[in-house]
């Protein structure tokens, strides 16, 4: 991402993209300076309404948000060939374009484990169609995050959007 990062000519937003080494020290110092950090995950690969609300409902919980962003080989695996649409670079840099996004971060791993363990957030929003159970629900408990589950509204799946439903 460095060639994104800010400069004549350059995406500005760029510079919000973080390595998962990056975003651990940074975390560390906005919570010695008292900041309440959410984090959420996801493949945000069809930008909709829905994410838009997701991402406002997200930040409400803390002071900074930090999404983690599944790498196109994590796409891949987790919704099949023909997915991702957009490539990894391209969705990071929309979501930093975000205002209520702190910052992305890429992960390669098929679940955001790695991500949540190298952030220790105080929050983790989820789509509330995971449930209590989901996959991130025993890091969680381990790094001391509260679980916040976010309801989908109006129907807005990236997997609708393409006609996969």
């Amino acid at each position: 991402m460095d060639n994104q990062r800010g400069g004549k000519g350059l995406i500005k937003a760029g510079s919000k993209v973080k390595s998962l080494d990056e975003i651990k020290g940074i975390s560390e110092k906005l919570k010695r300076e008292g900041k309440r950090i959410v984090t959420t995950n996801g493949c945000f690969d069809i930008l909709h309404p829905g994410h838009v609300y997701f991402l406002e409902k997200a930040k409400e919980k803390g002071d900074i948000l930090i999404v983690g962003l599944n790498s196109d080989e994590s796409v891949r695996v987790n919704k099949g060939e023909g997915r991702p649409v957009k490539d990894e670079r391209s969705r990071a840099l929309l979501l930093a374009a975000f205002e209520t996004v702190d910052y992305v971060v890429i992960f390669r791993e098929e679940t955001p484990i790695e991500f949540i363990k190298a952030v220790k957030p105080d929050v983790h929003c989820n789509s509330s169609e995971y449930g209590e159970e989901c996959v991130e629900a025993e890091i969680l408990k381990e790094v001391g995050a509260e679980l916040c589950l976010v309801e989908r509204v109006g129907g807005w799946s990236t997997t609708g959007i393409l006609g996969n439903k």
